[in-house]
């Protein structure tokens, strides 16, 4: 009688390990949850405080260290940001997007690095890509970075149009639009331009969402110089914008060309205030980084306190944000 007695508290303490154990990694996953939703409404300092109290190692560590990647790229912490995607690969290097948002931190590392080190880092950035695409072929976002980084990159570092061509060959079974825009900036490296052009225009007639190929292509009239193409194709930008709930940030890609082009200031500021107050944010344009070029936009059309207003905003979200800290108003 004493030996199942005892034998019953054993399993009843075994069942009650277990069940913590269960509501740990449910906690866990509502954590990560929580972190990757204020992520992506660029509430940084809300992402961090809550990725910061989990546990470092189990269920769900290389995950919560994809998100401090994440977050911390946003902060623009290009080395933080590579320390934290590096340990998540540790813990998982059998997932795509890891190795993909790796990729991503070592090429922002390397872009502003000296000659030897950005040597180094751009050979590692492409590994990145390349074993993110051989995890998943069907990556489309794996698969653009690597064509763009073939592109873009010298050959010393594994860079090459060819390469590029093969990959948009394959981001044709994947995202057509994505494959037309890798091949519009392979002809625009060779400086054709009237193909450029004529692929950019293709990838707006195949894409679901045109807002974002919009953009694209008026960001490619800004480089040329040709201001009345790049005007139609932003007012083309906020029309499809308009009509598509998932396709705010292309707003603020619109506004970003604006900025570059130094023209149309207060369209630039209507379009990331639509951005801001849509439902469609996303750690493509981090909020807070949202309202210092919101801040900066007022401040050129003289409105001090609507400025000051962004200023605070952007602090508001990510106090470790340098440039909200640093601006003089």
């Amino acid at each position: 009688m004493r030996r199942f007695g005892k034998a019953r508290r054993s399993l009843t303490a075994g069942l009650l390990a277990a069940l913590a154990i269960s509501v740990s990694a449910q906690v866990s996953k509502e954590t990560l949850a929580r972190a990757d939703a204020a992520l992506q409404t660029g509430e940084a300092d809300k992402a961090l405080s809550l990725l910061q109290s989990l546990p470092q190692s189990g269920e769900g560590a290389a995950e919560a260290h994809n998100l401090l990647c994440r977050v911390r790229l946003t902060l623009e912490q290009w080395n933080a940001a590579a320390q934290e995607c590096e340990q998540a690969v540790r813990l998982d290097g059998q997932n795509s997007d890891y190795h993909l948002w790796l990729g991503r931190a070592l090429g922002e590392k390397a872009s502003r690095a000296s000659f030897l080190s950005a040597y180094s880092l751009g050979k590692r950035t492409r590994s990145e890509f390349e074993e993110a695409v051989r995890l998943n072929p069907r990556n489309a976002a794996a698969l653009a970075d690597l064509g763009e980084f073939y592109q873009d990159a010298p050959g010393i570092v594994g860079g090459g149009l060819d390469k590029a061509e093969g990959i948009a060959a394959q981001l044709d079974k994947v995202d057509p639009a994505r494959a037309h825009e890798l091949r519009g900036r392979i002809a625009e490296e060779r400086k054709d331009y009237t193909t450029a052009d004529r692929e950019f225009k293709q990838a707006i007639a195949v894409s679901a969402h045109p807002a974002f190929q919009w953009s694209t292509l008026a960001s490619f009239c800004r480089r040329r110089g040709r201001w009345e193409e790049m005007d139609w194709a932003i007012s083309n930008c906020v029309s499809a914008a308009a009509r598509e709930r998932r396709a705010g940030v292309a707003l603020y890609n619109g506004a970003t060309v604006l900025i570059q082009a130094k023209r149309n200031p207060a369209l630039a500021a209507k379009m990331i205030e639509d951005y801001l107050a849509g439902p469609s944010k996303t750690e493509e344009a981090p909020a807070f980084v949202a309202h210092v070029q919101l801040a900066r936009l007022k401040q050129k059309l003289g409105d001090a306190a609507g400025a000051e207003q962004e200023w605070q905003a952007a602090r508001a979200l990510a106090s470790e944000y340098k440039p909200a800290q640093d601006a003089k108003h």
